[in-house]
């Protein structure tokens, strides 16, 4: 099976089209979401293309493939116009043998950790930057974000398929991080 993984869309119907434009190239199963869809925030600019109410039903259409985790942007009137599931705070994913913990990072993160167990891998967005570290018991991986990348990042993703993460870009796919589970 093959994942598509993303964070932080806030919101922009450009990214949300080039999103599936990528789900779809990818011929990935599922998109795992790692929060913040619709709603920008208030610490964040508006990003290119802000238009939420057009965002949910083109996320809609894709309902029954993806899985979803709460960021700090969403809410439960999210979830009134959405027809997936977006409010729980984690979720655990089994990939090839290894405990992968989604989140969105406001509340579990490396500094706040779940109860991992050694080997186990810490999946979230939020900071809008790309990350792949070894956190000693654990290993933590971020996407970065589709709207409004930061840090000097590229807006990107990720995908996961037999036991590698690649980290992409979204405007070229071209891969500039990669990590297998099973070296």
């Amino acid at each position: 099976m093959k994942f598509l993984i993303a964070s932080d869309l806030h919101g922009s119907k450009k990214y949300c089209e080039m999103l599936l434009d990528r789900f779809s190239e990818e011929k990935a199963d599922k998109i795992i979401f790692l929060g913040d869809v619709l709603y920008h925030g208030p610490r964040n600019d508006l990003p290119v293309e802000y238009a939420p109410k057009e965002v949910a039903p083109m996320l809609n259409r894709f309902a029954d493939r993806l899985v979803c985790v709460r960021g700090n942007c969403d809410s439960e009137v999210d979830q009134m116009v959405l027809a997936f599931p977006i409010l729980a705070e984690y979720g655990v994913l089994e990939l090839d043998g290894v405990n992968v913990w989604i989140t969105h990072g406001h509340k579990y993160n490396s500094d706040s950790p779940l109860p991992f167990a050694k080997g186990d891998i810490l999946l979230h967005g939020h900071t809008h930057i790309p990350v792949n570290e070894d956190c000693g018991t654990f290993r933590y991986m971020n996407p970065g974000s589709l709207s409004i990348p930061k840090d000097g990042s590229e807006h990107s993703y990720m995908t996961y398929e037999k036991g590698v993460f690649e980290w992409k870009k979204l405007l070229t796919r071209e891969v500039y991080m990669e990590y297998c589970i099973n070296k």
